[in-house]
Parts: C-alpha cells; sequence; structure tokens
C-alpha cells in the first residue's frame, strides 16, 4: 500500500494567474518548479467566477444551474423572503471526495467551500470559512477539532475575521497568522493521516487582495507609489510560495500534485448602485424615500409599482417582479421577455458617471447553463465585465460610487484563475482551454474512477 497513487491539491481561492505566470515568476521558485515540470495555464471559472459556486463546480464538475445555486446567497422561493446563505447543506451533486469514500478510498479536506456542514466520508472533512464560529460541528468526526487546534498554536483560524476594515494592519497580520497555523496543520496530518486524496483551501489570498489590491496595482485610481503596503501582496505570494515548498519536500514521491485557483483578481474601479437605477429608471419603487444609505429589503419596496429588484455582490442578480409567480407581481407573465430584454438593455448600456460605456455584460441563466436548478436569478450582470461591483444599497443619493457600500474593498474577481499539475501521467507545457469543470475528472481518472454522469468536464491530458 506504501506505493499506492495519491493526489494532493493546492486550493488557492483568488490566485491571480498573470502574477503567478509573469509577474512574480521568478520570485516563486517553488511554484515556477511545478510549472517547468507539469502542465500549467489560465482556468475559466463558473459563470459567475464567485467562490460559491466555483469550488463545488470545480469538485462535481457541474455548473451552477445544475447546482442549484448561483451565488452566496439565493432565494428559496419566489416570496419576497430574506435570501439564504448556500452552505455545503444545499450541495446535492456527488464531490470527488464522496466518489472516492464510495471506493473505499480516504480523503482528507481541509477548508474547501461548501465543506461546512461537514457530511462524513471515508476520513476527515474540516469546515470552510461558511462556519459561522467554532463552537459549530464544523469537523468530521467531531473530536477531530481539538487536535487541529493542538497543531496550530492552540487555535486554527476558519477565516479572517473582517477582510473589509480600514485597520490594513491587523488584517495584515490575521492572514499571515492564519495561513501558518493552517499549513501546519497541512503538514503534520500529511505525515500522520493515512490519504489517498488530500485538498485544502487558502483564503489568504482572497482576503489579501480585496484588503490591499489598492496600494499593488499601479492602475488603481487610489494607487499611492512608496506606500506602506505598496508590497504587501507580492510578500504574501512569496510567503505562500515557501509554505507549498515545505509540504512539497514531505509529499511521497508518487503523488500527483495540483494547483488550482476558482477565479482571479482584478482592479475594481467602482460600484453601480442597480437599485438607485432601477428607481431613476421606474422600475423600482420604495414605500418611503430613505432617509440614509441603507440595505435594500424586501419590506421596504411597494410591490404595486415594483418590475424588479437587485441585489449587491461582485456581480448582480436581478429579479423580477412577475404576475402569477411573485405574490404581488405586476409583469404579465405574457410580457416577460419583453421586460426581460428591456431591463437587460438598459443595464448593458449604462456606462460610468460620465456616460463612457464601461463594457457591462448581461446573461440569461438558461442560455449559460445546461440546466436551471431551482430558482435562479431573471438576470446575472456582470457591470463593467465585473471592473465594477454591484451596490445593493438604497439611499446613497447616486447611481455611481467608488466607495464599496459594505466596507472597504479595492478588488473584484477576474474570469480566469489557475491550474497546475504535475504527475498522473499529464505532459509538461502550458495549457490553453482548460476549464473549472476539468479538475474532478482529471482527479477521478488518476485513480482509475470512471466520471459521473453528467460531468461537463474532460480530463486534462
Amino acid at each position: 500500500m506504501e506505493n499506492r497513487k495519491k493526489v494532493f491539491v493546492f486550493g488557492i481561492d483568488c490566485f491571480e494567474p498573470s502574477l503567478v505566470f509573469e509577474q512574480w515568476r521568478k520570485d516563486l521558485p517553488n511554484l515556477s518548479k511545478l510549472m517547468e515540470e507539469g502542465a500549467w495555464g489560465r482556468m475559466e471559472s463558473t459563470l459567475p467566477p464567485i467562490t460559491v459556486p466555483a469550488w463545488t463546480a470545480m469538485m462535481t464538475s457541474k455548473d451552477p444551474g445544475q447546482l442549484g445555486f448561483y451565488g452566496f446567497r439565493n432565494r428559496k422561493s419566489y416570496d419576497y423572503e430574506e435570501l439564504y446563505f448556500a452552505n455545503g447543506a444545499y450541495v446535492r451533486e456527488k464531490t470527488v471526495w464522496q466518489i472516492l469514500s464510495r471506493n473505499r478510498m480516504s480523503s482528507v479536506v481541509l477548508g474547501v467551500p461548501q465543506s461546512y456542514p461537514p457530511k462524513p466520508i471515508n476520513g476527515i472533512v474540516v469546515g470552510c470559512f461558511l462556519t459561522p464560529d467554532k463552537n459549530s460541528v464544523y469537523t468530521y468526526p467531531e473530536e477531530i477539532a481539538k487536535e487541529i487546534d493542538s497543531i496550530a498554536e492552540g487555535d486554527y483560524i476558519i477565516d479572517v475575521k473582517d477582510f473589509r476594515t480600514d485597520d490594513k494592519s491587523k488584517l495584515l497580520e490575521q492572514i499571515y497568522v492564519m495561513t501558518r497555523r493552517r499549513f501546519a496543520v497541512v503538514r503534520n496530518w500529511v505525515k500522520s493521516k493515512d490519504w489517498d486524496f488530500f485538498m485544502f483551501v487558502e483564503m489568504g489570498v482572497d482576503r489579501i487582495h480585496h484588503g490591499f489590491w489598492r496600494y499593488h496595482d499601479v492602475n488603481h485610481r487610489l494607487y499611492e507609489k512608496g506606500h506602506e503596503f505598496e508590497f504587501a501582496i507580492r510578500d504574501y505570494y512569496i510567503y505562500l510560495d515557501r509554505e507549498i515548498g515545505k509540504v512539497l519536500e514531505i509529499l511521497p514521491p508518487e503523488t500527483t500534485i495540483l494547483v488550482v485557483s476558482d477565479h482571479g483578481a482584478q482592479t475594481m474601479d467602482g460600484a453601480v448602485c442597480v437599485n438607485e437605477f432601477f428607481r431613476r429608471e421606474g422600475y423600482l419603487r420604495l414605500k418611503e424615500e430613505p432617509k440614509k444609505q441603507q440595505k435594500l429589503k424586501t419590506s421596504a419596496i411597494d410591490w404595486s409599482g415594483t418590475k424588479c429588484w437587485g441585489e449587491g455582490g461582485y456581480y448582480s442578480r436581478i429579479f423580477m417582479n412577475v404576475e402569477g409567480r411573485e405574490p404581488q407581481g405586476i409583469i404579465p407573465k405574457a410580457d416577460y421577455e419583453k421586460v426581460r430584454d428591456e431591463i437587460k438593455k438598459k443595464l448593458e448600456e449604462l456606462g460610468d458617471e460620465n456616460g463612457n460605456p464601461i463594457g457591462t455584460k448581461v446573461f440569461k441563466p438558461e442560455e449559460v447553463y445546461r440546466e436551471v436548478k431551482n430558482i435562479a436569478p431573471d438576470l446575472i450582470v456582470y457591470f463593467g465585465n465585473l471592473g465594477w461591483r454591484s451596490a445593493g444599497s438604497v439611499g446613497g443619493g447616486s447611481i455611481h460610487t467608488h466607495e464599496n457600500d459594505t466596507g472597504p474593498d479595492d478588488a473584484n474577481h477576474a474570469r480566469f484563475g489557475l491550474f497546475m499539475m504535475k504527475g498522473g501521467g499529464v505532459k509538461p507545457g502550458k495549457r490553453d482551454g482548460v476549464k473549472i469543470y476539468d479538475i474532478a475528472p482529471t482527479i477521478l481518472d488518476h485513480f482509475g474512477i470512471p466520471e459521473e454522469k453528467g460531468m461537463i468536464g474532460s480530463k486534462i491530458e
């Protein structure tokens, strides 16, 4: 059994390919060596390229429509209730580690998004950043929580507490502590646990991008040359490369190694207050004028005069108020497509605060997914092709803003993450056209297991 096949996956949330492959490659010796010895390239993410559902899409080879959730927050019904957070309880499709368990193989799954609440497998599961707190049962088996704390300097950190903060020094310290403790657990378990498949996801890159991108990107409107945090992201990438190197040194020689990210990162130019736009255009009516900028609650909407409303986030979900579908719907069913096309056109034509085009893209779920399960948004919007985020609040007085309505945030997600793969018979060299859905079939093929019915990816050759 000592020479049995193994797969180890470094999951790095938001790892930006241009920084790893181009800008800082010479500063990242361990990742550079993986590139030289294996296959590598950009990897197209889900639509939308969001942590949830991207990691689950990667591990099931199913798109968001097949999975039935379209981001962190989703509609439970066509009522006007608040959206629910899609944690692991809503995942119905089989993940790689569940398929391996069925084939009597052992897995360690550490911090992979949507692994909370943990489901029993043949192995270990440690819940992800969706875990409310460590008073929750966030590990399987439950008693492993004490072990993980003892390895991680007495306190394993599931996620930094608040990455949208003005206290950048504290945030930076917290990111490093989280990463150091997580990698300590990884190294310990690589050697002490019995596993065929080992995957963990480090959230530090995502958190440092959102918190420090303005100091790194010379094209960001708030960039200041010589700022004390100018090289915070670069230095963290270098630190992360060293941590990855320490793990690589102790992996058994027969291990196939992957490095993957769920999406990339890019500068965020500003935010579009989508509901203020809808108010101006006559699509959304409130019961009373807000006295200050505030989150839009459905209880504040006058449904008798509302055709649609939107959710904020790195992208926007637009929900329409359809007669016979929503409780107080006013759009006749016969006019649904006409009104949806009208809203789509207006959103795509909306420019920046000076009227300049920003290249917004609007998608209809049934045109981009193989299935549309549960309740999808009527429209999915990339403001400025993800160069702008969506601000869902109302009462701010303008449609465009350069201040994020949920706290300081400098970066948006980008369409392409990255992958590297060494071993498993894969031919070295750069690859083009790899999609996030290709990872699960590739891992299963390595173990000689056929892909599951409905998987939409192909193994990487």
